[in-house]
């Protein structure tokens, strides 16, 4: 998710797109190099089962079940809409190599229409084989949700620039407001796009390999709810630059009907 500058991220996905098939994770980023996405810094790690939404994807990004066969993720973590065999899912398992986790691949990538590397950072992929044993996640569809604290979840990186992990980890961070995001990122944050969340003294924040996977909190039954998906900062859990992610009730609308012409 996360990009070291802004209009680096585009750039960054297409190159992964096409590393898609060769591993799980990539090559340790220099500082001076952009990435396609923010692991967990400052997390813990997640219990088998305890978020069984959440879906690993190879060519380093991460995702969650929207449907029994989409996976909702970021549009910079994918090419464009089209059939698309290359991209393999993992899901039911929290570490990697469990022999347990099911891995299915792609036959389908639909991205946000009018997507070009800033604001509506959005796409679904369409799965070979449904997922029906594990819970999925609905979405905001609207700013109901947009406050208080958010979890957030994924193999990434845990410290700028490492190496992307093994194990699923999860973290709490707060809402950050527009205003103070904007102080942040000035002009390019797209605040009716982009819901922000972070710590004012870092530490805890999405990182490399975050990307497209989801941010959510409890709604008022309890239930998981995502309010957000992982797309991009200034580093990784650096002091006064919040993490960025794509305000899901803005597109939850677009989402569905996309979701719906895909069958899912």
């Amino acid at each position: 998710m996360k990009k070291w500058l802004a209009p680096w991220k585009k750039l960054v996905a297409v190159a992964a797109v096409a590393l898609a098939a060769l591993s799980f994770q990539f090559p340790t980023a220099q500082a001076s190099e952009p990435d396609i996405g923010p692991t967990v810094v400052g997390g813990t790690r997640a219990a088998q089962g305890e978020f069984p939404f959440m879906v690993r994807l190879s060519m380093g990004c991460g995702g969650a079940l929207y449907s029994n066969n989409l996976v909702l993720t970021a549009a910079h973590c994918v090419g464009s809409t089209g059939a698309n065999t290359s991209i393999t899912a993992t899901v039911g398992a929290v570490d990697l190599q469990d022999p347990a986790r099911v891995q299915i691949k792609s036959n389908y990538v639909y991205r946000a229409p009018g997507y070009n590397g800033s604001g509506k950072d959005w796409a679904l992929i369409r799965l070979q084989t449904p997922v029906t044993n594990l819970a999925k996640l609905p979405i905001a569809t609207s700013t109901a949700y947009n406050n208080g604290t958010f979890t957030i979840a994924g193999w990434g990186a845990t410290y700028e620039g490492g190496p992307q992990s093994r194990y699923l980890l999860k973290a709490s961070v707060p809402f950050v407001s527009d205003d103070v995001c904007g102080n942040a990122y000035g002009s390019d944050l797209i605040a009716g796009e982009e819901i922000c969340a972070g710590y004012t003294q870092g530490g805890t924040d999405t990182c490399q390999g975050d990307s497209g996977g989801p941010m959510f909190r409890r709604d008022a039954n309890g239930a998981w709810i995502q309010v957000g998906i992982t797309s991009w900062g200034y580093g990784c859990a650096r002091a006064g630059y919040p993490g960025v992610y794509t305000e899901v009730s803005t597109f939850a609308a677009d989402i569905k009907a996309a979701a719906a012409s895909l069958g899912g």
